[in-house]
């Protein structure tokens, strides 16, 4: 039968599943696949698999409840395998792999990152930092109808809200990373200028969190700094 696999743990984790929901409409065991030193987290895989909201909290929940008491990968929701041995078989295929990763991620816990700088406060700076900015803004509300100041404007403007934002983020990222193990750093969306995950081990994280409180309060209010975690480790497996 198939099988949904939740996370991979060293085969000496507690596993302390009592209590948790399984993905799928129909309660199912979670239940532990040993192979050597090596552990799987799966429960029997649902006929149909779709990421509705109880699903994506109970395979959440399965993370958030084997990282308090060890290393672990966390797996992204959907992974499924054709049967227990198919997983047995992977832990074995990958078994210095995975070793490697848990020793690495002991300890560890990941933060998120996303931060976005709001549109009028950029504008403002950029008019009062940027002469040639600020001469073609004054030409235009002045009365010149020449049709190429707005587009030189607006290139200007353009060009100079990417170079502020990238500094920014070049910024953040830089001030956090000595208190970090790993960080991967992702397309931002929407607004944001920034969506970056960091890999934070235990000595470190009140040094991180202190640092990353002492960035958001140092960029004001016109900054929309937000920070999720501590994390499953999703983004390093």
């Amino acid at each position: 039968m198939a099988v949904y696999v939740y996370s991979i743990t060293a085969a000496g984790h507690p596993h302390d599943l009592t209590g948790l929901d399984t993905v799928g409409p129909v309660p199912a065991a979670l239940r532990s696949l040993r192979a050597g030193p090596l552990a799987a987290v799966v429960s029997d895989a649902p006929a149909e698999l779709r990421p509705k909201r109880r699903d994506l909290m109970a395979h959440q929940a399965v993370q958030e409840r084997l990282v308090a008491d060890g290393a672990v990968l966390p797996l992204r929701f959907g992974l499924t395998a054709p049967d227990d041995d198919a997983v047995r078989a992977a832990l074995d295929q990958h078994r210095e792999e995975y070793l490697q990763r848990l020793s690495h991620l002991e300890g560890c816990a990941e933060y998120h990152i996303k931060a976005a700088v709001e549109e009028d406060a950029l504008l403002r700076q950029i008019l009062r930092e940027s002469p040639r900015a600020r001469q073609l803004n004054d030409d235009i509300k002045a009365g010149n109808s020449n049709p190429e100041l707005p587009l030189a404007l607006g290139e200007l403007v353009t060009q100079e809200v990417l170079a502020r934002q990238q500094a920014l983020a070049a910024g953040i990222t830089e001030a956090l990373r000595p208190h970090t193990r790993e960080e991967l750093a992702s397309e931002p969306t929407g607004n944001d200028f920034l969506n970056i995950s960091f890999l934070v081990d235990q000595e470190h994280r009140e040094l991180f969190l202190t640092a990353e409180k002492g960035l958001a309060d140092e960029l004001g209010a016109d900054c929309d700094v937000r920070l999720y975690g501590p994390l499953p480790a999703y983004s390093f497996v």
